[in-house]
């Protein structure tokens, strides 16, 4: 991530510079016809800004104010950080070059009160290290203020961010509606065809004890019976497991890991438990995930990873299987409803030949 955002500030001083060219030449032949060349740049930066900082802003404003501020900021600024990471560069090489040349020529340094004696190559060598951590921290406000003025200049405006949230919630309350009747319908399925049979045969063997008092029928009803109790259990987990409300979600997730044919692995690195729909909802998306993984991708292994992020909850659930699971299948568009419910993004990275990556993104508050 850190090298991701670098090459993209790098990026970003010579967009910055056409920016700035662009912006005195359309002030010279007028913005109206300037208009399609300066919508291209501002697309150029959005997806600059997608590509290497995972910032998406949106599609709304942006003209020739932000080009000329974020050109500034561009160059200016990338000078600065590409100055400081040379400054680093060199005074980190002469020190090293020196202490393995075996140079340890004392030099005194003088302030106010203050007299120290060491040697050139240290000096050096805290030097370049000062330099380079100046220039890593203003890079990352530079990342910043970049971002920020995206979101100032290139955003949507209120009216249609206002738009787009009331059609966010009523496809999320579609989805909503959509997802009850599908889990309605598992339920019903397994139901019928589970527990139901099971619930008739057992009657079938108990008429026939009735009429033969045959010992092997009994605990053949016996067998039954307990295969009715299992079905039951099963039926009633899939629903929603007991143990996710007395004893969180790294205990309800590691008997899923559990029951699975491949072998699951869990990574919980949560610093508490989230709000009780957000759980749900993450465990949802990783038992599905896995029962995918294991029907469907003939994977090895399987890795569930929770994690926090600023302000939201992660899950990803990987596997080393084939791949090439689609987004738009029965389960997983349904876990995506689920999380856009919630305010929530869900992702599937699949290709052809694996891995499979699904990542759910949960707002915590």
């Amino acid at each position: 991530m850190p090298l991701r955002r670098a090459v993209g500030l790098l990026a970003g001083v010579p967009t910055g510079l056409v920016g700035l060219g662009w912006t005195c030449v359309a002030w010279a032949v007028g913005a109206g016809r300037a208009r399609r060349v300066t919508a291209a740049l501002v697309e150029l930066e959005r997806t600059r800004l997608a590509a290497w900082y995972d910032h998406h802003p949106g599609r709304g404003r942006g003209g020739h104010a932000y080009l000329l501020l974020r050109g500034l900021l561009g160059v200016l600024g990338g000078y600065l950080a590409v100055t400081g990471l040379f400054v680093a560069a060199l005074f980190l090489y002469g020190g090293a070059g020196q202490l393995v040349s075996g140079d340890t020529d004392l030099i005194p340094l003088e302030f106010p009160g203050v007299r120290l004696t060491g040697s050139s190559w240290a000096y050096g060598i805290v030097l370049g290290l000062a330099a380079l951590a100046l220039s890593v921290l203003w890079s990352a406000a530079l990342i910043g203020m970049e971002r920020r003025l995206a979101d100032r200049f290139v955003g949507p405006d209120r009216n249609e961010a206002m738009e787009r949230r009331i059609a966010e919630l009523t496809a999320s309350r579609t989805g909503i509606v959509r997802a009850v009747d599908d889990e309605r319908r598992r339920i019903e399925r397994d139901l019928h065809d589970g527990v139901q049979q099971r619930g008739v045969a057992l009657a079938m063997l108990l008429g026939r004890v009735r009429h033969t008092a045959d010992p092997a029928l009994i605990d053949e009803a016996y067998a039954e019976s307990r295969l009715l109790l299992e079905e039951l259990r099963s039926v009633a987990w899939q629903v929603y497991p007991t143990a996710l409300d007395t004893l969180g979600l790294q205990t309800a997730l590691t008997e899923v890991a559990e029951r699975s044919a491949v072998p699951v692995t869990v990574r919980h690195a949560l610093p508490g438990r989230p709000a009780p729909e957000i759980e749900t909802a993450v465990y949802f998306v990783a038992r599905e995930a896995i029962t995918n993984a294991n029907k469907h991708a003939g994977a090895r292994t399987i890795t569930v990873d929770l994690r926090a992020g600023e302000g939201e909850v992660i899950v990803t659930i990987s596997d080393d299987g084939r791949g090439g699971a689609s987004p738009g299948g029965g389960g997983l568009s349904g876990l995506s409803r689920r999380v856009r419910a919630l305010d929530g993004t869900f992702d599937v990275d699949s290709p052809p030949g694996g891995p499979t990556k699904v990542t759910a993104r949960l707002p915590c508050a």
